[in-house]
């Protein structure tokens, strides 16, 4: 299922409009209906405001295998925690979290090789 058929259908389970979805996020109709129909790519931003919105991952939205993640979920839990806290940095403090979180992956996998 690419990225504009799940935005679709979580769109059609909350049975709300497209106009109801863009106005939330801050976009046109218009332009949340190419994201639907896949003529358009969201922006980094607005990715994360489409995922906050329908209460799921970023990697769910895009595509990914991470699937639906229950409400309940711990791992649920930390990445709406993750997402409001980027949603609410300007572009160079999401930059600069990211590549720290990056970086403590690397350091995790060079710890798990050399143990």
């Amino acid at each position: 299922m690419n990225m504009g058929e799940r935005l679709r259908e979580l769109r059609l389970k909350r049975s709300i409009s497209q106009e109801e979805v863009a106005r939330h996020i801050g976009i046109t109709r218009s332009a949340y209906s190419h994201y639907e129909i896949n003529n358009r790519q969201p922006v980094y931003e607005t990715l994360i405001k489409l995922a906050a919105f329908f209460d799921v991952s970023l990697d769910y939205i895009i595509g990914g295998n991470a699937g639906n993640q229950s409400p309940d979920s711990a791992d649920a839990t930390d990445s709406r925690e993750i997402m409001r806290l980027l949603k609410d940095m300007n572009q160079e403090q999401r930059k600069q979290s990211i590549g720290l979180l990056l970086d403590m992956m690397k350091q995790d996998q060079r710890s798990e090789g050399s143990g």
